[in-house]
């Protein structure tokens, strides 16, 4: 039987936001994989487009998934001449009484440390107990869900007594100017008091980074010394990089300094983003704007992206760019969250926020008025919005964002200064 075949070694573009992605603990609780060899061997179209799905999605990073249409006299064949690969995924229609005999050659080429995972078309607990007495992994009943199969290989190759990965959430501009720096270090702050939770606010933008400044800080090293010497990236290098800013949250601080060119590879804060992952529960990053290639790995990466942009044609512009890109490097995740900012600033011609997210097909997690004496008192002080005035609709409006992007509540509970009433008052004041 011939065999077509293709590799997939890197995620690639996709479709959209998954529909299904905001199912709870289909995405969120799962690890990247660790660096290892898939081969799949798809004999129905609906099991190819699970493993395409599968393969582009940023949990698979470090995988070499190839794919083959075939079954498992396909796999045998193969492998009767090439080494085989960590994990075989192998979907087949015999029936129970057929299916071992049928697995024999496999088994007779397969390398003792080699995983194999059988998809089969019935549902028959003595076949699944007698296929794991006789060696196989797993065995999944089709039509396998992503999710499923990413659970399964998840199983297999990831610790499971290693700790838990906190969660990343990225903050960028749609464009420069628009404060997505001071609501990535307010919702920063918000998280680490709100819950008591161990957070840690990285500033990605090294040359002009302000949450030194915000937060009142001169720290000697931070996040320059890790990106620039990432054979040292360990616990104990981290926390000597690390300033405390309050009980509960860390700040890697950027250097915001112009003594060097920051040209970065790809692939130059994933070492950084790994680690902050391990070492907090929190990990906040805050994104200079732009679209390189180490900005969009790093919003490929992270758990939550949160697009922050004020009303105007430019920003819906970009926003609506953005969201576009990140259904393509972001396929089977949730769709990234979007804020307004400076509403109402006067004298501004702006669009009117009924308008702004029409045309985006989404709602705004928060919508932030203009005040300036408040945001200037903070800026200037090197404090945030809840240590100025507590008690000010900005920041019930922070409290808000932070238990949004930490799943601590879903948007349509979201209550106090409800969103659509807000919307409702600016769209007829800007009528």
């Amino acid at each position: 039987m011939s065999a077509i075949n293709y590799e997939i070694r890197t995620p690639g573009q996709g479709e959209g936001f998954a529909e299904d992605a905001d199912r709870p603990g289909d995405f969120d609780a799962l690890r990247p994989l660790p660096r290892i060899s898939i081969h799949s061997f798809c004999e129905s179209e609906a099991m190819q487009r699970t493993m395409d799905r599968m393969a582009r999605d940023r949990r698979m990073a470090k995988v070499n998934l190839r794919v083959t249409i075939g079954g498992t006299s396909a796999a045998a064949n193969m492998f009767s001449s090439t080494p085989t690969p960590n994990l075989i995924i192998l979907e087949t229609d015999a029936e129970p009484k057929n299916l071992l005999h049928e697995l024999t050659p496999l088994a007779e080429v397969c390398d003792p440390s080699t995983r194999v995972i059988v998809v089969g078309r019935y549902n028959d607990i003595s076949l699944y107990r007698e296929l794991i007495r006789n060696g196989i992994s797993e065995y999944l009943v089709g039509p396998v869900q992503m999710p499923d199969m990413l659970a399964s290989i998840s199983a297999i190759f990831v610790d499971p007594e290693a700790e838990p990965l906190g969660k990343s959430i990225a903050f960028i501009g749609a464009k420069g100017g628009v404060g997505a720096s001071t609501i990535a270090h307010n919702c920063a702050f918000g998280i680490s008091n709100l819950f008591s939770t161990e957070t840690i606010l990285a500033d990605l933008d090294l040359p002009f980074g302000t949450a030194n400044i915000d937060f009142d800080q001169d720290p000697a090293q931070g996040i320059a010394e890790a990106v620039f010497a990432p054979e040292r990236l360990d616990e104990v290098f981290l926390d000597r990089l690390l300033t405390k800013c309050s009980e509960h949250l860390s700040l890697l601080a950027a250097p915001s300094l112009l003594d060097r060119a920051y040209d970065f590879d790809r692939n130059a804060f994933t070492p950084i983003i790994e680690l902050l992952q391990r070492s907090a529960p929190m990990a906040v990053l805050d994104v200079p704007h732009g679209w390189t290639e180490w900005t969009r790995a790093v919003l490929s990466e992270v758990d939550e992206v949160v697009i922050c942009a004020v009303p105007d044609l430019a920003n819906l512009r970009n926003t609506k760019n953005m969201i576009d890109a990140l259904k393509k490097l972001r396929p089977n995740d949730r769709a990234p969250h979007l804020i307004l900012n400076q509403v109402g600033m006067p004298k501004r011609p702006e669009i009117a926020p009924n308008d702004f997210i029409e045309p985006l097909e989404m709602e705004p997690i928060a919508i932030l008025p203009f005040d300036v004496q408040l945001f200037g008192n903070a800026a200037n002080s090197g404090r945030m919005i809840s240590e100025i005035d507590a008690k000010s609709p900005a920041a019930e409006t922070f409290s808000q964002i932070a238990h949004i992007v930490t799943g601590r509540v879903a948007m349509k509970k979201v209550k106090k200064g409800g969103l659509g009433k807000m919307l409702g008052m600016l769209g007829r004041k800007k009528a």
